[in-house]
């Protein structure tokens, strides 16, 4: 069994479905990067730069559940469309108020339903920790270690 370790910062939109109560689409996508984390004597410092290489998009639907719960499934594709993993939460995600009042912050962890490509029988688990501003704009990281056949 074969494993891949990803992070990536994930920015785009999410926005109401028409006609539908409680429910929004999100469209993201990522450039390949680099992230940095280096403990130092005064803290923590971390970086994101770009990498070579090309992009992942994503789309979900999320479908609230409470005031700060909601269910979400959907896809992430690596390339050009034809490695794709499909997901859906586990449990339920969270979304509450932060220290911007002009952001909200949630946090999700989504299970690999299905894989496409160089993911068929893909299994593991993705975690997302993300913003979203009072005008849709998302920022979403993601880290997600994936197990391959």
């Amino acid at each position: 069994m074969r494993q891949i370790i990803y992070a990536m910062q994930f920015k785009g939109q999410a926005a109401p479905v028409e006609g539908t109560s409680g429910v929004l689409k999100a469209a993201t996508s990522a450039t390949s990067c680099s992230i940095t984390t280096t403990v130092v004597d005064e803290g923590v410092r971390s970086s994101i730069q770009p990498a070579e290489g090309g992009k992942a998009a994503f789309e979900s639907t999320v479908t609230f559940t409470g005031d700060t719960s909601f269910q979400e499934s959907g896809s992430i594709t690596f390339g050009e469309s034809k490695h794709r993993l499909h997901f859906s939460t586990v449990g339920q995600g969270y979304i509450g108020g932060s220290a911007d009042s002009n952001l909200k912050h949630g946090s999700v962890m989504w299970k690999i339903e299905s894989g496409d490509g160089q993911f068929e029988g893909a299994t593991g688990l993705i975690t997302s920790n993300f913003f979203v501003s009072d005008t849709g704009e998302v920022t979403d990281n993601h880290f997600g270690v994936i197990f391959l056949k």
